[in-house]
């Protein structure tokens, strides 16, 4: 783990926006709650938020972070589901990697879940799109 001790506090955002292509039949499951495993956006929502509390335990040289909010919303297009995370904290170094932890997982769960009725499904496009605070300041991707 690198030094932090001498950054400053300061509170800090992250926004990560990912997809799930899916065929637009299992789209119209999701949307109707139909598909067999439970309410797959629900389920996704939970994981994603879970793996964002506990990224430092498995991405080794993270720093634990005092995550003081997380919120993870799907948008569903007709061939994918795009997730956004956005996590906030005070802290010493920013919370980029929790953010993608939440879009990561939230999108494997969604695989998880939908697997039994589409085994074409592709994760992609899981990226950084704005940060705040710190030494570095705010990133936008263009």
């Amino acid at each position: 783990m690198i030094d932090i001790c001498g950054k400053n506090i300061t509170s800090r955002t992250a926004i990560v926006e990912g997809a799930i292509y899916l065929k637009y039949s299992v789209i119209k499951l999701i949307k109707d709650k139909k598909i067999p495993k439970g309410d797959v956006l629900e389920a996704a929502r939970l994981a994603g938020t879970l793996a964002a509390k506990r990224t430092p335990e498995l991405i080794p040289f993270c720093h634990p972070i005092p995550i003081e909010f997380i919120d993870i919303r799907f948008f569903l297009k007709k061939d994918k589901v795009v997730i956004t995370a956005t996590v906030k904290a005070r802290a010493r170094t920013g919370v980029e990697m929790e953010a993608l932890m939440a879009a990561s997982m939230a999108a494997l769960t969604v695989y998880d879940m939908c697997k039994p009725v589409d085994k074409d499904m592709v994760i992609s496009d899981i990226r950084l799109i704005k940060k705040t605070g710190g030494k570095s300041g705010t990133y936008v991707r263009m």
